[in-house]
Formats: structure tokens, C-alpha cells, sequence
């Protein structure tokens, strides 16, 4: 059958604003080789016209890059939490099934808060902290056995996709997410960032943080980069068992 024959099915769950019931629209575009669930999204909205015909609004979602670096694009296909920009239509099942992230709040359509990302990350100090910002001249160097592993955690781009696929990160649970683990062993590991290193593991320590990690492991199949999550769960578990014979006797040593 020619291509131009052929069409895309969409059942798309959608909300108006925050406080609105969600519901389901269903679209139907052309096939083309190569679509992507973005390019689909995009069609739809350059003509919002539902498969009953009638005129709608256009489908909200967030993008960027489009090559899946940023992380923006992030919601669920076919019950999948991934990226859209990387989903390719000729590689699901119709129809396609597009729904937003149900561990975060939904703020329009296909359009999440991840705001509890964030400011987990922020807790934790997910960054390297400097004296000013004037020149400070060559930071210390990284063997490059440690580069290499901490350029692998380095590739998170806070899509909020494991935080999705962990059942212990929910409405009822504060849980601040897969994601923290990578970061607090990436910046504990930087010659520079190590200094605040007791700092993150005690934010981690608390409520909220390392001790709800149920171990499910569903991150790390979900990860769409590939990141060793697990890994990183272990190494900061035992990292904070040293800290917290730390905290308890007073030592102020570093590991």
C-alpha cells in the first residue's frame, strides 16, 4: 500500500488546565516514513482537527532540542515513559497512546511541572559551588578511569522518565527520585565539588531520600540514556554509612 494511503491513529489524554478532569481525543494524520511522535504532534497542531472531524485546540507538550539531549520532551507512549523526540512512529503499535507523566502535576495537555525534580537537586546541591565568579585558573585534574565513569552520570538530562517509572515516587511519597542518586555521586566525585560532599549526603539522608528507595530497579531499564542508576544506589548507600558513622562520632575527615 502506497504511503500516502496510509494513516496514524492517536489516542491522546488531555487536560485543559491543572484543576480540570482529564480526557481522551482521538487524531488520525498521514503516514509518512520516518515520523516521529514530535513531527505527529506538530501536524496535529498545525491543523487541530480530531478523527471525528471536528475543529479542537491544539495539543500542548514541551520540546527543544529534538535529539534527545534536554529531556523536555518526556511523556508516556504506549504506556512507556520515554522520550517523544526518539519514538518513532513505524516502531509502535496504533494506535499510539500518549499520556502525560503521572508523577508530576500536569499543567496542560501533554505539559508536566517537574518542579519536585528540581528542587531535589537543589537540596542535594546538584552542583559544583566556587569562590566568585572571577578566573580561578585550571581546576584540579580527574584520572581518567573516574572521567569516564563520571561522563556516564553526566549524561542525565533531568527528563523525570526514571522518577515516572519508580513506583515509590508518587503523590503520597516525597520521595525526591532515581535521578538524585546519579547526581550526588557525580558531584561528590568532582575534585572541586567534593568539599560539600557530607553536605549532599546528609540532604539525602533525610527525609525523603535514600531510605525510600524501594530497589525496584525499573530506572535503569527506563533510563533512556543508558545511565548505570543502580550503580550509583549502591555507591551512595555505602558512602552514607560512612557519613553516618561520622555524624555520630564528630569526625570531620574526609573519606
Amino acid at each position: 500500500m502506497m504511503s500516502e494511503n496510509k494513516t496514524v491513529r492517536f489516542i491522546i489524554t488531555r487536560q485543559d488546565n491543572p484543576d480540570s478532569a482529564p480526557y481522551k481525543e482521538e487524531f488520525e494524520i498521514p503516514y509518512r516514513p520516518n515520523l516521529n511522535v514530535i513531527s505527529a504532534l506538530m501536524e496535529i497542531r498545525r491543523n487541530p482537527v480530531n478523527a471525528k472531524g471536528e475543529k479542537t485546540t491544539p495539543i500542548a507538550w514541551d520540546m527543544n532540542c529534538l535529539e534527545e539531549v534536554c529531556g523536555a520532551c518526556s511523556m508516556v507512549i504506549n504506556g512507556k515513559p520515554r522520550q517523544s523526540c526518539t519514538a518513532l512512529i513505524d516502531h509502535l503499535e496504533q494506535p499510539v497512546r500518549l499520556e502525560p507523566m503521572s508523577t508530576f502535576p500536569v499543567v496542560r495537555d501533554l505539559q508536566v511541572d517537574r518542579s519536585r525534580m528540581f528542587d531535589s537537586l537543589k537540596k542535594v546541591k546538584a552542583w559544583i559551588p566556587i569562590d566568585g565568579t572571577y578566573d580561578l585558573g585550571e581546576g584540579p585534574r580527574m584520572p581518567e578511569r573516574k572521567r569516564q565513569w563520571a561522563y556516564e552520570l553526566s549524561k542525565c538530562m533531568t527528563c523525570g522518565v526514571c522518577l515516572e517509572a519508580c513506583p515509590n515516587v508518587n503523590s503520597k511519597s516525597n520521595f525526591m527520585g532515581p535521578a538524585i542518586f546519579n547526581q550526588v555521586r557525580l558531584f561528590n566525585a568532582h575534585p572541586t565539588g567534593a568539599m560539600n560532599k557530607d553536605e549532599r549526603l546528609n540532604a539525602f539522608m533525610q527525609d525523603g531520600g535514600m531510605q525510600n528507595c524501594g530497589n525496584s530497579q525499573n530506572c535503569v531499564q527506563a533510563c533512556p540514556k543508558g545511565i548505570p542508576i543502580t550503580t550509583s544506589i549502591a555507591a551512595v548507600n555505602r558512602d552514607a554509612t560512612v557519613q553516618a558513622f561520622r555524624n555520630f562520632f564528630g569526625s570531620d575527615r574526609s573519606v
